[in-house]
């Protein structure tokens, strides 16, 4: 049914959660799942870096940290035999969900699962969330995750006596 799963990442547990689903579907379908995490580095820095610490420290750090989690969740989905790529973009002062719908056509993916943790606030009242935005935009089907109330994950029956 799908042969490519786009994933968004980001240090959310809806994001992790939406993996684990997508782990779910790439097993039953033996498709692969693409990771991608967008650095927005325009809300991430406080502009009060100096040019050069910003160059030299900040901005490699994001790199760094983006990829690394990228690398681990890859490396959870590869222990179960699944096949992954991942991306890492720089938003460059895009919105993330532009980037996101732009990285399925990339990536060839035909299908997108993502956590609707999206922004908070202010921002989701002006901006809305970014899993809003990807289903409203994306030319393919969006699965919509969002993580399972404690009591509900594990019930009653299915809980060690």
């Amino acid at each position: 049914m799908y042969s490519r799963i786009l994933v968004p990442l980001d240090s959310s547990e809806t994001s992790h959660h939406a993996m684990e689903h997508a782990a779910d579907l790439a097993k039953t379908n033996g498709a692969m799942v693409v990771l991608l995490h967008v650095i927005e580095e325009l809300r991430l820095s406080s502009g009060y870096e100096p040019p050069k610490v910003y160059i030299d420290e900040v901005f490699p750090g994001f790199l760094s940290r983006g990829q690394a989690m990228l690398d681990q969740a890859a490396t959870r989905l590869r222990q179960d035999g699944i096949a992954v790529e991942t991306a890492l973009i720089v938003s460059k002062g895009e919105r993330v969900s532009d980037l996101i719908v732009e990285q399925v056509e990339t990536t060839r993916c035909d299908v997108v699962v993502i956590g609707t943790h999206g922004r908070r606030g202010l921002d989701r009242v002006l901006i809305g969330s970014d899993a809003e935005q990807v289903a409203r935009l994306a030319p393919v089907p969006v699965l919509l995750v969002r993580q399972s109330h404690p009591a509900t994950a594990n019930p009653p029956a299915l809980r060690e006596q």
